[in-house]
């Protein structure tokens, strides 16, 4: 009961924040905020809507398995923030693009454009319902069954509210809410983080000295190249995860869209890079602190790292007030970033598939639609399962956003046009390639390619679209 009020009471709340900026909102509102965001709100709740509810349930798990090392994709993505916001940013404004896609139609032409937009239509809805699909599991658990509630109506219910508040002002809403959204996420962090110092017996200081004192504070991995934690690997991995999942995603680049301009857009995203690896820093903080009271209250470790945080705090171990915090933080995190992808797949269906950017009535029509989507795609997950849903996340980038990579790059680093008609071909033939190729190689030497085959698939786009452009002159 306690989190059901607590869920109804956030939402609440959203709603009147949507109500009172959605006021006299019309198409131009729904898609770029009408170019009035201010950075620094931006660079804020973009935190949220990157972090997600997912990285709230998993990351504090991983150094269960890879201490934390997941810090040196954190520093990759660093850079990665750097090239967006000094290399696509100034493309994008240049341009003054509502859906960033366009680019690729005044580069190459309507079939390359159709075609890069359908990739990121797939790899958004298939991204975002994953990471939807695992908090819907925890409201289920600790609301809905005690209620009786099926899980397709938790689903739904909970895709319906986030509708609402979403339906009118579009991008402008999240903007605010978004920022709301990142405020609860860390306030909810650094209080869990301070009760679990506490019934371990320190200050929050002494705790973060532990922490990096602690075996499994290990960060970097440089010795075996094979393992999926060598540093190379994850270091370029985040770059390039960084360039397609917010340089190359409508949905992180419609909030710096709705910017005032070029540098108020590049000061966001580069004060949202430097505040990204100190907030994940805190998470896998947590995630050690955690198997340090395991051990102290004698509670075996769960089997899933997923498990690590929800199983100590939903069970009441510590408190009714650790409760309140991590539903708002996990709502928090999950809402910043379904509500902004719902928008985004908007954004990009209404203006690159159906070309109808001033037709509000398509919009809403289309906003249900993609309502409908989330709701189809997040119980085909749930009938599914998953291991690590944020393993299966960054596996899916890898061979969804490869062809994207290699599309903008081809398009920014020649002056080559390649056959139009072979785009849609070389875009497909590129993740199946890879798939063969990753298959064929795990079977014969027993290496198994982790997120660096997100460039590997780039690549193949890349140099399919040059052997196009050769031989179509």
């Amino acid at each position: 009961m306690i989190i059901l009020i607590t869920i109804l009471a956030y939402f609440a709340i959203l709603l009147l924040i949507s109500h009172f900026v959605g006021r006299k909102s019309s198409n131009d509102t729904f898609f770029r905020g009408d170019r009035q965001s201010p950075w620094p709100l931006v660079a804020f709740g973009m935190i949220g809507a990157s972090i997600s509810g997912l990285t709230f349930i998993g990351v504090p798990g991983w150094v269960m398995g890879i201490d934390m090392t997941y810090m040196q994709m954190c520093f990759g993505f660093f850079v990665g923030y750097l090239i967006v916001a000094f290399v696509l940013l100034p493309v994008y404004y240049k341009l003054n693009l509502t859906s960033i896609y366009t680019y690729l139609e005044r580069r190459f032409g309507s079939t390359s454009y159709k075609t890069g937009s359908s990739f990121f239509i797939l790899s958004k809805l298939l991204g975002s319902a994953a990471k939807f699909y695992v908090v819907c599991q925890i409201l289920q658990t600790c609301v809905a069954d005690s209620f009786g509630i099926p899980y397709a109506a938790t689903v739904v219910i909970t895709l319906l509210l986030i509708w609402l508040y979403t339906r009118r002002s579009g991008i402008r809403a999240l903007v605010w809410t978004d920022s709301l959204q990142t405020l609860c996420l860390i306030v909810a962090l650094v209080l869990i983080l301070i009760k679990v110092a506490d019934m371990l017996g320190m200050s929050f200081g002494e705790a973060m000295t532990v922490a990096w004192n602690d075996p499994h504070s290990r960060m970097f991995e440089f010795g075996d190249f094979a393992s999926k934690q060598n540093f190379w690997k994850q270091f370029l991995s985040g770059i390039f995860v960084v360039i397609v999942m917010t340089g190359l995603d409508q949905d992180m680049m419609q909030k710096n869209l709705t910017c005032k301009n070029l540098r108020s857009a590049q000061k966001d995203m580069c004060s949202y890079g430097v505040l990204f690896a100190p907030v994940n820093y805190l998470f896998l903080v947590l995630g050690i602190l955690l198997v340090l009271l395991y051990q102290k209250l004698g509670m075996p470790l769960p089997d899933k790292g997923d498990a690590l945080l929800s199983n100590i705090v939903l069970d009441g171990t510590l408190g009714t007030a650790c409760v309140i915090f991590f539903t708002i933080g996990v709502i928090a995190s999950a809402f910043s970033s379904a509500d902004s992808a719902m928008t985004a797949l908007t954004t990009s269906f209404c203006i690159d598939i159906l070309g109808k950017e001033k037709d509000e009535r398509t919009r809403k029509v289309v906003h249900l639609i993609m309502l409908v989507a989330f709701v189809i795609v997040t119980l085909a997950f749930n009938a599914i399962g998953s291991g690590s849903v944020m393993d299966l996340i960054y596996t899916l980038v890898s061979y969804t956003y490869g062809p994207l990579l290699g599309l903008f790059a081809f398009g920014l680093f020649t002056k080559m046009q390649p056959k139009e008609k072979a785009v849609p071909y070389i875009a497909i033939a590129s993740p199946v390639i890879c798939y063969v190729i990753d298959y064929v190689v795990l079977q014969t030497t027993g290496y198994k390619f982790g997120y660096e085959m997100l460039m590997f698939n780039g690549f193949l786009t890349f140099l399919g679209l040059f052997l196009s452009s050769r031989h179509a002159r």
